[in-house]
């Protein structure tokens, strides 16, 4: 495309070298450290006030396997994603409850 972002691309230095700031793409990968962590914060404080409370998240970050994964972990309910990313997200969603439960055996047995 004509617009290159600078956060892939990298940021210019006045020695001439350039300071990558992200290794993936925000816009289809979650920043898990800065907007996953206001995610996480939303949904406990909403559930909080309502136990219920059904969360998810929909677009490019639906049917990307580490953002599935990691929306699984802070327990949103539900994933939307376009078609052609469905079994993306399907299958990233399998792996991240078989990991949860793996890990919960393991803490069992230890």
């Amino acid at each position: 495309g004509q617009f290159l972002p600078l956060y892939l691309e990298g940021c210019p230095l006045p020695d001439g070298t350039k300071m990558q700031v992200l290794d993936f793409e925000p816009f289809q990968t979650l920043d898990t450290q800065g907007v996953g962590e206001l995610m996480q914060i939303a949904i406990q404080r909403g559930r909080a006030t309502y136990s219920h409370l059904k969360t998810g998240i929909c677009g490019e970050h639906g049917g990307d396997g580490p953002s599935v994964k990691f929306c699984h972990t802070i327990g949103l309910n539900y994933v939307s994603c376009s078609p052609f990313r469905v079994a993306i997200a399907r299958l990233a969603a399998a792996q991240a409850a078989i990991e949860e439960q793996m890990e919960a055996e393991k803490r069992r047995n230890a």
